[in-house]
């Protein structure tokens, strides 16, 4: 008999009945160290040290703090978003663009300041001499993807926590920084390009893909614990396996392909939503399109095309052209007419031309792309593109970022008014004061438009419904909530 098993009420029951009870002698040993063991667990809960994290950046970088949160739960180690409490702080950061830069060297600083204890990871931190340079009092820099090394920091300024079975729980699919119901599936590091605009590589090195058994390992865990829609990302989604030259892995017995067709094919089967994000246009993108119209994956790509006039794309090193895209647009569509595509652009490059720019407003009249972003030029420190001619004015560039919204939103609100009238399966993300929020497909967390349902309550974050479309604006949709 074990100690669950144990119940006092019992004794009292046979005492009343008998005069004798007999008690195994190993039992009560056995409840006895129980409950020593359980009395060694609370002490060692006050005596749990704290760590400070600060996450800040893109969704990859994200992936990376789970990943060192995920190490810190399993050492034992508690987590808290208070300076006070910690024993130090960690901050990832990013180093994409001078205002992430900047970002990340104020939270630093902050942190310094209100905690003195700060260990610094992420992008930024291949910069470490001018990181140590403004912070000198920073106990250590480590770049990204560098998990052990940042353990390896904590453990030299904060005792490792002895190991307790009874409360050092962690969930088979990590500790996760977002919704319960949605996470980021991240399938490499790193990238095979070198945009003239990115400093990327230099940073997360060149591509390194996931064994494809691990990422649909990860996959299958986090919809087992209630994940509804898995978010796939990396620098360049379609690349994924091109490095290891597409070996076969194996998952669930049956031999998988490292490539982006045979991923998808697979995560299919979980039953969820599956979104693509940082899809570059090559031609196996073509079969992807047949799984999206067979409902097997969300009709959703997202693809940085970041410019369309030719001169400027050759400048940046992008592949492709505005007349090729625009033709593989066109024929995705007739294969899969529900397909939406989100996309970012960079205006006042290097040299642009006016000419150049209007090219990149027919483009958009042209391409009716469902969701853009759209960024003027950062001359991010590294970038080969900062050593081009003619760099465009600040005053120019928000004249044409301007212009290039005005653009856009005119194509949204039209695209967007089309589905007045429509019905569509919601994910809930949030319930506030007026109603629930969701998203349709055709929507990704945080960069995408919204879902609203005024009055609704009767549902919970992660719930899925059946709604019918009733009002829209530039961005966002409003809807009533329909029989299933």
């Amino acid at each position: 008999m074990t100690v669950e098993q144990f119940d006092p009420s019992t004794i009292n029951s046979a005492q009343s009945q008998t005069t004798t009870l007999d008690i195994p002698s190993k039992m009560i040993e056995e409840q006895s160290q129980r409950s020593e063991q359980l009395a060694n667990a609370n002490q060692s809960v006050e005596r749990t040290a704290k760590i400070g994290f600060l996450s800040l950046g893109c969704p990859k970088n994200l992936v990376d703090s789970e990943r060192i949160l995920t190490q810190l739960r399993t050492e034992g180690y508690d987590v808290t978003n208070s300076y006070n409490d910690a024993e130090l702080v960690i901050v990832n950061t990013c180093g994409f663009i001078d205002s992430a830069v900047q970002e990340s060297l104020d939270t630093i600083g902050e942190a310094l300041a209100e905690n003195g204890k700060v260990l610094v990871t992420g992008c930024l931190g291949v910069k470490k001499d001018e990181i140590i340079e403004l912070h000198p009092n920073v106990l250590g820099v480590t770049g990204p993807h560098a998990y052990d090394e940042v353990l390896a920091q904590v453990h030299e300024h904060v005792a490792k926590p002895v190991h307790n079975p009874f409360i050092d729980l962690v969930p088979p699919q990590g500790v996760k920084l977002t919704p319960k119901h949605y996470a980021y599936l991240k399938i490499s590091e790193g990238c095979n390009h070198r945009c003239t605009f990115c400093i990327i590589p230099s940073m997360r090195g060149d591509l390194d893909s996931r064994p494809v058994g691990d990422v649909l390992g990860e996959a299958q865990r986090l919809v087992k614990s209630g994940v509804k829609e898995l978010l796939v990302i990396s620098q360049d989604t379609s690349a994924y396996g091109v490095d290891v030259k597409h070996k076969t892995d194996f998952w669930d017995g049956m031999p998988v392909k490292t490539h982006m067709q045979q991923l998808c094919e697979q995560l299919a089967k979980q039953g969820v939503w599956i979104r693509l994000h940082y899809v570059y246009p090559y031609p196996h993108v073509d079969h992807i399109i047949p799984l999206m119209r067979d409902g097997k994956i969300l009709p959703y790509l997202d693809i940085p095309f970041q410019h369309a006039n030719k001169r400027i794309l050759k400048l940046m090193k992008r592949p492709g052209s505005s007349d090729r895209v625009l033709e593989r647009i066109a024929k995705w569509r007739e294969i899969c007419p529900e397909l939406v595509i989100r996309s970012t652009f960079i205006v006042g490059f290097p040299g642009e031309t006016e000419e150049e720019f209007e090219e990149l407003l027919d483009f958009l009249e042209e391409a009716q792309l469902d969701r853009v972003g759209c960024f003027k030029y950062s001359p991010v420190e590294g970038a080969t593109a900062n050593a081009l001619p003619d760099h465009v004015s600040e005053e120019v560039m928000e004249d044409r970022l301007q212009r290039f919204m005005e653009v856009q939103a005119r194509i949204s609100a039209e695209k967007l008014q089309a589905r007045i009238g429509q019905e569509y399966l919601i994910l809930i993300d949030e319930i506030t004061e007026l109603g629930a929020v969701g998203r349709s497909y055709m929507d990704a967390p945080e960069v995408d438009g919204k879902v609203y349902l005024t009055d609704e309550f009767d549902v919970k974050p992660g719930d899925q419904i059946w709604v019918q479309i009733i009002h829209a604006d530039e961005h966002d949709v409003w809807g009533v909530r329909v029989e299933d």
